[in-house]
């Protein structure tokens, strides 16, 4: 039983550095600081300011249904500022440990005039 807490924690946080490189590297990609990832309000703002969205957007992702709506919404317009499909969205929302990695460590550039 001790052997398998320990391999799903460290699967767990295989998971998590990889989610964390990721997301920092879609936010270099973008122009904004990488660190912000760590800073727990501020991520979603430097998120939203990547997807062209304004920053009070953040108070309707605190309201039930509604944040599903914009969720979809932020995920589908940072991945065509990529040059990635609607559909490459929907997966950010559906498979991030997937397709965060995917956005990341490929040749995408960032293009806010895409969206």
């Amino acid at each position: 039983m001790g052997a398998f807490v320990v391999i799903l924690v460290l699967l767990m946080l295989g998971v998590s550095a990889l989610m964390i490189v990721s997301n920092w590297i879609v936010f270099a990609k973008a122009g904004q600081p990488g660190w912000a990832i760590f800073i727990p309000v501020y991520n979603t703002i430097v998120a939203l300011k990547v997807a062209n969205m304004p920053w009070w957007n953040l108070f309707l992702l605190l309201i039930p249904i509604v944040n599903v709506v914009f969720l979809f919404m932020m995920c589908i317009k940072t991945a065509k500022a990529f040059g990635k499909s609607a559909g490459f969205g929907v997966g950010m929302v559906f498979l991030p440990i997937i397709f965060y990695p995917i956005l990341a460590f490929t040749k995408t550039d960032y293009d806010v005039t895409r969206i």
